[in-house]
């Protein structure tokens, strides 16, 4: 037992630090995030167990476990608290076509029903959508114990059919099962697969099997996949989780996010970027002929080859949205604000139903630095409430979220706290989407704002969007915006996506417009509250307080 770093992490921490070969910006966030569990938590390594997992390696057809794949074994089955609980009870791997899924899964199961695992019984369920998916780990195995040059000694620790692989000691099973999820009750699941989740519509299989475990002690989950088409499913969503855990801090509650992809397809006519997407890649010369040939495919024929760019590269064949910006620049907001009182400032609102989110964002200015107060309110019975995967409940606690228990997010609420912001500074203007206002109108006349004003009131369309938007590309460029520390506008930038206006006969105006990424789960109203404040910034100037005149220069 240690509590340092096993070799296996240690050794693939380098090489992501060092970045021979590439590595992308998830994978960089991963090692300096392992890095830290191990220097502030009471954790351990078996070891042991590990060099025992690890020796098994020599009955499959390839020498070694990559490197990618040895650190994830030692994290996921090898490393655990002091309680004796898994450190990391699931595992989230999405990698490039060809980097060997289903042969590392039928490793890790051979290691999961071995006598080395102490834990009896510890069944191992293959879940797919289809039956390919679902037995071809367990083929694989198969292979392996009937290659005659092993056979003789592996039977006596492991026993299989063409459906079943079981080990003799620990009597633990894998099995593939496909996608009816009826009939599951009463599993006895010690670790759960599901393979290839981006072909999941629902969370259907996801709930019977999960919820099948407890019953064998230190239960896990791996999920396998490369990056599909189908958006707005659980792949979404655990890609999301997986970033707040690796760019916003949010705790990982045993969450393993190993997410290897390219940025954006700019990078994919850079070969050396490729093994940001596949970490096995470097290492299989014969797959990256192949991926050559398929690129040069892709060029010639993208719209016949997505898969190339899907499967092979972690993006989005059909997508043509851009992120706002880096996760980095994102994270420079979070600057100490000042002391504003008496500044003045413009005030955004946003909202899509005042059944789910809305917001309010002060908006400040000194010379080139900006400064942002926002609020958000969030309605606890909004149908889609269930489906956000961000700690609201904590943002509530920091004051920077109001939970509004009512069917809505009464106006007056809004304008409550608009009043009480111009008690403490100097309001010179409020902006929001033009067609939004009509909910909010009698609420924004009480407190003095009309939109028959339009010195003081502006309704925001898509055009002027696309006038301020470089504003806040360079904001974010240069560091200029002060936000304090709030998690709830950075998640929701993260939830923006720009993507450019239409075109104006037949040519690429070169404008973007800013719209949300899925409309259920990922929220932008906190974003696009600061949006619509940037967009009648200019009543500000430059923000600067004006200087009193030198004595003897007052005329009277």
């Amino acid at each position: 037992m240690s509590c340092k770093l096993p070799v296996e992490v240690s050794n693939y921490i380098e090489i992501v630090e060092s970045n021979q070969p590439r590595a992308c910006k998830e994978q960089r966030s991963l090692v300096a995030h392992v890095r830290n569990c191990f220097e502030t938590e009471e954790l351990y390594v078996d070891t042991e167990q590990l060099n025992k997992y690890l020796g098994l390696i020599k009955y499959f057809p390839y020498d070694r476990l990559f490197p990618w794949e040895a650190f994830v074994l030692a994290l996921w089955d090898c490393t655990y608290k002091a309680d004796g609980m898994p450190r990391w009870k699931t595992l989230f791997c999405m990698v490039g076509r060809g980097a060997g899924k289903d042969g590392f899964i039928a490793f890790d199961s051979a290691c999961s029903v071995s006598p080395y695992n102490p834990v009896a019984h510890y069944n191992v369920d293959i879940c797919a959508n289809n039956e390919e998916q679902a037995v071809t780990p367990v083929k694989d195995l198969a292979e392996v114990l009937e290659n005659p040059k092993f056979e003789a000694k592996l039977k006596k620790h492991y026993y299989h059919t063409k459906e079943i692989i079981q080990g003799r000691k620990n009597k633990g099973v894998m099995k593939g099962r496909t996608n009816n999820p009826k009939g599951r009750d009463g599993m006895r699941s010690g670790k759960v697969v599901f393979n290839e989740v981006h072909a999941f519509e629902n969370y259907d299989n996801i709930k019977v099997f999960i919820t099948g475990q407890g019953k064998v002690a230190q239960p896990r989950v791996g999920i396998f996949t490369s990056n599909g088409e189908i958006s707005d499913g659980p792949l979404d969503d655990y890609l999301a989780r997986g970033r707040r855990i690796l760019f916003e801090g949010e705790p990982d509650n045993g969450f393993l996010p190993f997410i290897c992809c390219l940025e954006n397809k700019e990078q994919v006519h850079d070969p050396e970027n490729w093994y940001m997407a596949n970490p096995s890649l470097y290492y299989l010369p014969h797959l990256r002929q192949e991926i050559e040939d398929e690129y040069r495919d892709w060029c010639e024929h993208p719209e016949q080859n997505g898969d190339f760019i899907t499967k092979r590269m972690g993006i989005r064949a059909g997508q043509k949205e851009i992120s706002v910006t880096d996760y980095e620049k994102v994270k420079l907001t979070n600057q100490k604000l000042p002391n504003m009182k008496g500044w003045s400032c413009t005030v955004g609102i946003d909202y899509a139903e005042l059944s789910d989110w809305a917001a309010v964002n002060l908006h400040f200015r000194r010379g080139p630095e900006r400064y942002d107060l926002n609020h958000a309110w969030l309605c606890a019975q909004s149908k889609t409430l269930s489906r956000v995967k961000a700690p609201w409940k904590d943002w509530a606690k920091q004051g920077l979220v109001t939970v509004v228990e009512d069917v809505s997010i009464h106006p007056d609420l809004l304008a409550a706290y608009i009043q009480q912001a111009a008690g403490i500074y100097n309001i010179k203007g409020l902006a929001m989407d033009h067609f939004r206002w009509t909910l909010v109108s009698e609420s924004m006349k009480k407190i003095g704002f009309d939109a028959n004003d339009r010195n003081h009131v502006k309704l925001v369309r898509p055009s002027d969007i696309m006038m301020i938007e470089p504003v806040i590309q360079e904001c974010f460029d240069r560091g200029l915006f002060h936000w304090g520390d709030n998690p709830c506008l950075r998640w929701a930038v993260n939830n923006t996506k720009r993507t450019r206006s239409s075109k104006n006969k037949g040519v690429d105006t070169g404008n973007f417009i800013y719209a949300k990424i899925e409309g259920k789960s990922r929220k932008t109203d906190m974003f696009m509250a600061l949006v619509a404040s940037v967009v009648i910034e200019p009543v500000l100037g430059d923000g600067m307080p004006v200087s009193a005149p030198p004595i003897g220069a007052i005329r009277l």
